[in-house]
């Protein structure tokens, strides 16, 4: 049974007590209860009403029968999905759990996801690409004071933000963004050309021998500039199963990195357009790149730290930068919600180059400060898919409701969009059900923590 909290003790407006009674006092609690349950205590479920029907396939008989008309307010809500954690938190800890598996199969291997153990003996390294310099920002160096004099705290909201905001090129920053994701394509295609050269092999010999994976992740740093971490690992030419060739050797790996980072072919030119100057981008001094160990040896870079780093960084975005977490109809909006002056004028360079680059579609992407790529991404044979996982994930559910073999049932079925969300007193209940399974997760993995340390 759950506990409805006093309005004084939980925070609650009067309105929002009296709609968390309301729901709870309706008949049917205990199978909304359910239902958010089931989406993991989502914030911004997505209402459906429709029906499905199961059939044996050879005899035609209706084995089960569904509809929403059965369901509180006549809909069924699932999860939304959304990988943002200022957006939902529940479903953010479900997409950060697949990108963690995803990196930590093609770095460990998984047999139940068809990458063999094999893998942990082929190089690997975790690369990180920074963006290059738009001017001076506030920031904490290892030694000594900012630039402007002051030893700024960890949480300071001055971190990241321009020394000197008429002199910082905002709209060079921005089109940076924009152009990540074809410079990290062009970076890849050098990668290639580099370890073949190395190697003494034509590019096309090279991928009879070697292959080259990757896992990467976007981060926005507080500058509000993208850089991407990759684990990027050396195959043989049939991808994981297969061993790479003996001259195939971590340094050789971080050489050809460093190399294809700063080739003249790695590099993007943006035109010019208005007042605005042609631009050449190219990665950032600050390239890091480190050997991936398999277990712990005094190095934090293990492939569970990696895994856990870039599925950390899997569910955040521009947000972290003082950034919205959802597009811009106006500037006004900027007003309203009181964005901070830094993130604010990368939205509004974003605004103004639009006319500019029509083509960049910088409006619809300046709550991201331009960046349009995605966010997680992997080579074809890195490991497995989310989609993979996440119908391994639906497998099991459908295991355990004892649904019969695909094979032989007929299921029809359809599904209309009738809404999404909560109401207060909804939000208020589903949070706490959110913390519930929270704390339950906890627990558990300090259960497993306890006993493999007894062991």
């Amino acid at each position: 049974m759950m506990t409805v909290p006093a309005a004084s003790s939980a925070g609650f407006d009067t309105a929002t007590l009296h709609d968390v009674l309301r729901v709870a006092a309706n008949p049917d609690f205990d199978r909304w209860k359910d239902q958010v349950h089931r989406t993991g205590g989502c914030s911004d479920p997505v209402h459906l009403t429709g029906w499905s029907l199961a059939k044996d396939r050879t005899s035609g008989e209706t084995l089960r029968r569904y509809s929403t008309e059965t369901e509180p307010g006549g809909r069924l809500r699932v999860a939304c999905g959304n990988r943002r954690a200022s957006r939902c938190l529940s479903c953010a800890h479900t997409y950060a759990g697949d990108t963690y598996h995803l990196i930590r199969a093609g770095l460990a291997g998984d047999e139940t996801k068809e990458i063999p153990a094999t893998v942990r003996d082929h190089p690997r390294v975790f690369a990180t690409l920074t963006a290059p310099s738009f001017g001076p920002v506030h920031n904490r160096p290892d030694r000594g004071t900012c630039r402007c004099g002051v030893r700024h705290r960890d949480d300071d909201p001055a971190l990241g933000t321009a020394l000197d905001p008429d002199s910082y090129d905002y709209a060079g920053a921005v089109l940076f963004n924009n152009h990540a994701g074809q410079l990290w394509q062009r970076f890849t295609n050098r990668l290639r050309r580099e370890l073949a050269a190395r190697a003494r092999l034509t590019q096309r010999a090279m991928k009879d021998v070697l292959r080259v994976s990757y896992g990467k992740v976007a981060e926005f740093q507080k500058r509000g500039a993208i850089h991407f971490h990759a684990v990027i690992r050396l195959d043989g030419p049939d991808g994981p199963g297969s061993a790479p060739p003996s001259w195939a050797t971590v340094p050789l790996l971080d050489d050809a990195i460093q190399a294809a980072a700063v080739h003249a072919y790695t590099t993007i030119t943006v035109p010019a357009a208005g007042d605005h100057p042609r631009r050449r981008f190219q990665w950032g001094r600050q390239l890091d790149v480190r050997p991936v160990k398999a277990f712990g040896d005094g190095s934090d870079i293990t492939e569970q730290a990696v895994a856990a780093y870039v599925a950390k960084y899997a569910t955040k975005a521009a947000e972290t930068t003082g950034s919205l977490d959802r597009r811009i109809g106006n500037r006004e909006v900027l007003d309203l919600l009181d964005v901070p002056d830094h993130p604010r004028r990368l939205i509004e360079a974003c605004l103004d180059l639009a006319p500019l680059y029509p083509d960049r579609k910088l409006t619809a992407w300046a709550h991201m400060l331009g960046f349009r790529g995605h966010f997680s991404t992997k080579s074809r044979r890195y490991s497995t898919t989310l989609g993979a996982l996440r119908q391994i994930r639906a497998d099991y559910r459908a295991a355990q409701e004892d649904h019969a073999d695909p094979d032989t049932v007929l299921v029809l079925a359809t599904w209309q969009y009738a809404g999404h969300g909560h109401t207060p007193g909804e939000a208020a209940l589903a949070a706490t059900i959110a913390r519930g399974i929270h704390l339950n997760r906890q627990t558990a993995r300090e259960a497993l923590r306890l006993e493999g340390a007894a062991a």
